[in-house]
């Protein structure tokens, strides 16, 4: 049988091409899609001896285990329907952690872990805690008998010089926010607002691991039950939730004052935080490795969208520790000194091509998912050259 003539049904020809065309575009982005969705399934092997943890809606499963002291490797999966984080809390110190799990994905964590009780948590803050108990091994035992390396007396003391000016400058800032809320200047606020994150991101690689006032200061709305209506959605992203996103200071004063008497408690836990020589570069090696795999594929100012701004006051904060051990570490390995400095390098010329030729920079809702993952490989490559410092300096 012959093909309908597409004239005597009454069909125009260009009318036909027309639909076949959109047709065929719908399937190449169909097709393009279900290949992005099964990229993105598709997670790196699992490494052998790793440690399943499946996080559900309520719990983890295990919500008890046991590991020998040394490096342990955990395969976290996702099982519940919404984003979670995972971490290993020592009090309310984070351990470590993974952030911004999507829900049926997995993420590996590798860690190394000093003999002790530790808590983990299981995606929602409000979700009951885990136990994690680490055992003591022969290598954890040498370990306590390592000497105390008198060189690292001045990096440690004059780092923690750094944390309590900025402390100090983050105190500063969350008061005349509260000031600018009271009086309802929104332009003052804004202001204060982007000065206190400026000084929050240069402590953040410790402050960050302060998990009780971590929540307080800094929680995200996703992490939470009910999102920005939550009653735990407090800190910094509420109001700046109220300014960018409601363009207004109402309601933000209750919440103004509680950060501002937060950053007087976060200047006083960070004066009080003891560190270890390993812990320089081991902080800043984890805070770049966290921003990568979470705030810079996702966002973090969600509302006011300066994220490339605060990531380039977060590179500060990384690079204080790291630039007080590179003459030490420089000693022991030129090379492994050369490919940090370099890192930082790649990572701040990145951020300057994302910002754009402009007075004001680009709204990070414009920067597409490409371009976030060649800034996120960057920050990863700079976790992986500070990785190179404790080992050049006997610290690993």
């Amino acid at each position: 049988m012959s093909s309908p003539d597409p004239q005597r049904a009454g069909v125009p020809p260009s009318r036909l091409i027309t639909a076949a065309l959109v047709a065929a575009g719908v399937l190449v982005l169909a097709g393009g899609g279900a290949f992005y969705l099964a990229s993105l399934k598709a997670s790196r092997p699992v490494e052998p001896g790793a440690i399943a943890i499946r996080v559900g809606d309520k719990t983890c499963q295990p919500m008890d285990l046991t590991v020998p002291a040394g490096r342990s490797v955990f395969e976290i999966e996702n099982a519940s329907n919404r984003p979670i984080e995972w971490e290993i809390l020592d009090g309310v110190m984070v351990i470590e952690e993974r952030e911004n799990i999507a829900p049926g994905f997995r993420s590996q964590l590798a860690v190394r872990l000093k003999p002790g009780v530790y808590d983990i948590t299981c995606g929602l803050l409000s979700n009951p805690r885990g136990k994690l108990t680490v055992t003591a091994s022969a290598r954890s035992e040498a370990e306590k008998a390592k000497p105390p390396l008198k060189a690292f007396i001045g990096p440690l003391s004059e780092y923690k010089v750094y944390l309590a000016l900025q402390s100090g400058q983050m105190i500063q800032a969350t008061k005349a926010l509260a000031t600018a809320v009271d009086i309802g200047d929104s332009t003052a606020a804004k202001s204060a607002y982007v000065a206190a994150r400026t000084a929050y991101r240069h402590v953040e690689a410790v402050s960050g691991r302060i998990a009780d006032l971590e929540n307080a200061i800094d929680p995200i709305a996703a992490y939470l039950a009910g999102r920005e209506q939550d009653p735990a959605f407090t800190g910094f992203h509420r109001v700046e939730f109220g300014l960018w996103r409601d363009n207004s200071t109402a309601g933000l004063k209750p919440v103004t004052d509680k950060l501002a008497a937060d950053a007087v408690a976060l200047r006083d836990r960070l004066k009080a935080v003891k560190f270890e020589p390993a812990d320089l570069a081991s902080n800043a090696a984890r805070e770049a490795r966290r921003l990568a795999e979470g705030p810079v594929i996702s966002g973090d100012s969600l509302y006011a969208g300066d994220d490339l701004g605060e990531f380039a006051a977060a590179v500060d904060g990384l690079e204080k520790p790291v630039s007080l051990l590179q003459p030490l570490a420089n000693d022991a390995s030129p090379d492994a000194t050369k490919a940090v400095s370099d890192a930082f390098a790649a990572v701040r010329a990145e951020i300057v091509k994302l910002a754009g030729p402009g007075a004001v920079p680009v709204a990070y809702s414009e920067v597409p998912p490409d371009a976030r993952k060649a800034l996120s490989a960057t920050f990863v490559a700079l976790a992986d050259a500070i990785d190179r410092i404790n080992p050049a300096l006997g610290l690993e």
